[in-house]
């Protein structure tokens, strides 16, 4: 009874690791930091020392991410300011190549406008679904004709490090929130 009890809990455990899905077992896979300065100039179109810096940098405090997010953004301040942006989730190991938004508003001492492209480092998205949420961050930035910036974005487990080069007019430093979406919205809550 108990030898037949184990040979049917083995082929059950057996079928669950049979159904998971490469695509989903790879969420625990993670990027190097080499991986990601290649994927870097491929989405830039070339890694400057500012770059490398930068993802080193990251690298430094928080690791090596299991995912990215490839995209762009606007976004404009008079004191309270907006940002919207768009991109692909793509996950270490494969898997991704999700659409995803972005939209949020901010406040504080800040003033003017810029477009960037954006490459965000994620940490710790084991489940996509996840990202679908509100992250709050602290920012400081200075944009003038073209730029570099990084912060921090953190919900729970999940950490994101977006790294942004853009053109533009924007300088000050302001507190807000972005939140993920599936779908795009007008609508920065």
């Amino acid at each position: 009874m108990i030898k037949s009890f184990a040979t049917l809990l083995a082929a059950a455990l057996l079928l669950i690791l049979a159904t998971v899905s490469p695509a989903a077992a790879s969420h625990d896979a993670t990027y190097s930091q080499g991986e990601i300065l290649t994927k870097a100039k491929g989405f830039f179109g070339e890694v400057t020392e500012g770059l490398a810096r930068a993802v080193e940098k990251v690298f430094a405090e928080q690791g090596r991410p299991n995912a990215f997010i490839a995209g762009e953004e606007v976004s404009g301040a008079i004191g309270i300011g907006l940002r919207y942006g768009n991109g692909i989730l793509n996950y270490a190991g494969g898997g991704g190549g999700r659409k995803i938004y972005w939209q949020g508003p901010s406040v504080g001492f800040d003033f003017g406008g810029n477009a960037s492209k954006v490459f965000t480092l994620v940490y710790k998205l084991h489940n996509g679904e996840s990202l679908f949420q509100r992250f709050p961050g602290v920012e400081g930035s200075l944009y003038f004709v073209a730029g570099f910036g990084v912060n921090y974005q953190q919900s729970g487990n999940i950490i994101l490090a977006p790294i942004r080069t853009g053109v533009g007019l924007r300088g000050g430093a302001n507190v807000g929130y972005l939140h993920y979406t599936k779908k795009y919205s007008l609508l920065p809550l």
